[in-house]
C-alpha cells in the first residue's frame, strides 16, 4: 500500500491511494485540470484509477470530481444524499455508484470501511481502507467535528492515519473570520484543532501505527509547525516511533511507502547464539 496526499486544505483535498493493483483518489477538491497535473506530479495518470470516492458533498472535496470521472470515464462512489445535493457539478453521464455510509464495500483491491462524522454536511463520512493483500489499514478522517466513539472505534488499530488538523486555537480566536464562522469551526461540527488532533492521535496510538499525517489545515489559522508540534509532541510522549508528515495546500506530499514505514516500527529482532 502507498498514498500520497495530492493536496489538503481549506481550498481543496484529494488523496491517492495504491493498493494492490487498485488506485483510488479519495476526494477530489480541486478543478479537473489541477487534479490531472496533481496525479501527473506523482507518475499517475488519470486513466489508472479505479474511481473516485467522495466523503462529502462540500467544494473542497468535490469541485473536480464531475469534470474528472466524464473525462476519464471513471467510477463516481458517492452516498445518495451526497449524490442529491451535488446534482450541480454532474451532468447525468457519469458512472455513478451509490454506497451506504455504514455498510463496508470493495473497489478493487481496497476494501472500504466508511463511517458517520459529525461534520456539517448532508451526509458526511470518513473512511478506513484495507488492503486485501496486505491487511495494510489507512484511515482518512479529514472533517470530523469532533473524535466521537465511533470515529475512534473506526480509526482503532491502523497502520496509517491523515487526519485533520484544521486549526491553531489562539489564531482562530484572533483570525480573520467573521465571529459566526469562527464559532462554526471551532463548534462540534465544524474541524478538529491542532491540541484536538493530537489528543484523538494519542488515543489511536499503538504500537503498529506507523504514520500520522495531518491535513485540512487553515491558510488563516494555522501553521504547519504548530500542527507538527503539537500531534509530533503528544505522539513522542507516548512511546510513538513512527513519522508525522504535514500535508500542504498547494503541492502534493511524496509517497508514503507503508510496508518501509512499518519496518521503522517494527520492534528489533533479538539474535539467540
Amino acid at each position: 500500500m502507498r498514498i500520497a496526499v495530492l493536496g489538503s486544505g481549506s481550498r481543496g483535498n484529494a488523496t491517492l491511494v495504491e493498493a494492490g493493483t487498485t488506485r483510488l483518489l479519495v476526494d477530489a477538491g480541486f478543478s479537473g485540470r489541477d487534479l490531472e497535473s496533481r496525479l501527473e506530479r506523482v507518475g499517475v495518470t488519470p486513466d489508472e484509477l479505479a474511481g473516485i470516492l467522495i466523503t462529502h458533498e462540500h467544494a473542497d472535496h468535490t469541485r473536480g470530481m464531475g469534470v474528472l470521472a466524464r473525462r476519464w470515464r471513471l467510477p463516481l462512489y458517492l452516498t445518495r444524499v451526497t449524490y442529491g445535493v451535488s446534482s450541480r457539478l454532474l451532468r447525468g453521464m457519469e458512472e455513478v455508484r451509490h454506497y451506504r455510509a455504514t455498510e463496508p464495500f470493495v473497489i478493487g483491491d481496497v476494501e472500504v470501511r466508511p463511517f458517520l462524522t459529525a461534520h456539517d454536511a448532508a451526509d458526511p463520512v470518513a473512511v478506513c481502507l484495507r488492503d486485501a493483500r496486505s491487511g495494510y489499514r489507512l484511515g482518512i478522517a479529514t472533517d470530523l467535528g469532533r473524535p466521537t466513539a465511533a470515529v475512534r472505534h473506526a480509526l482503532s488499530g491502523c497502520d496509517v492515519l491523515l487526519l485533520e488538523a484544521n486549526h491553531d486555537e489562539v489564531l482562530l480566536r484572533t483570525g480573520p473570520y467573521p465571529w459566526s464562522v469562527k464559532q462554526r469551526i471551532a463548534s462540534s461540527h465544524g474541524h478538529l484543532s491542532n491540541q484536538a488532533a493530537a489528543r484523538l492521535a494519542a488515543e489511536l496510538w499503538h504500537p503498529g501505527l506507523a504514520a500520522v499525517v495531518l491535513a485540512h489545515l487553515s491558510d488563516a489559522c494555522n501553521e504547519p509547525r504548530y500542527a507538527f508540534a503539537a500531534v509530533d509532541g503528544e505522539l513522542r510522549r507516548r512511546g510513538y516511533r513512527g513519522v508525522v508528515r504535514v500535508a500542504v495546500q498547494d503541492e502534493p506530499l511524496e509517497w508514503l511507502d507503508v510496508p518501509e514505514l512499518k519496518a521503522r516500527v517494527r520492534p528489533a529482532q533479538l539474535t539467540f547464539l
